[in-house]
């Protein structure tokens, strides 16, 4: 076992648009198109295969520079409709093939990303909190508040 310190982490964005509209489009639930625009900042292939429903395996996936698909394999640990969503991943997608055990996934396995969906005066204030590895901690400080951004041009179009 490996004693890995996962950091927690938080983002927030103010969306001027009701809580259902951002629930939809940032999960893809009418469209995934709307998934894949805004998750493209990390990676322009990103997209999803699976359900949001609680309970479902769901796997985050993109293709890399040489072509293979890989990602991120995970459940949908609770799904409360236009309000919260909470993601456990728990192994990783390399090549097509599902690696849920071994020192590569022990590091993050476990690790959850939640979206909290708070609406007042039709404006929602989503906030994303997830933990992440030391390694990955400069990646998504620079990347979710682009990926927000990208979500709030999207629901307010």
């Amino acid at each position: 076992m490996i004693d890995t310190y996962m950091q927690k982490l938080q983002y927030k964005v103010s969306i001027n648009a009701p809580a259902t509209e951002v629930y939809d489009r940032m999960l893809g639930i009418s469209n995934k198109a709307t998934y894949e625009q805004w998750t493209f900042i990390f990676n322009p292939t990103s997209t999803y295969e699976g359900s949001w429903e609680k309970g479902s395996k769901i796997l985050f996936i993109g293709v890399d520079e040489k072509g293979e698909k890989g990602g991120m394999v995970s459940r949908i640990a609770e799904n409360m409709e236009n309000r919260f969503v909470s993601i456990q991943h728990y192994g990783l997608l390399k090549e097509d093939i599902e690696i849920t055990e071994g020192e590569e996934v022990e590091k993050w396995a476990n690790g959850f990303e939640n979206y909290t969906f708070d609406m007042e005066n039709e404006v929602t204030t989503v906030t994303v909190d997830l933990d992440t590895t030391e390694d990955f901690v400069d990646y998504m400080n620079q990347h979710y508040p682009q990926a927000l951004d990208k979500l709030k041009e999207i629901c307010e179009a």
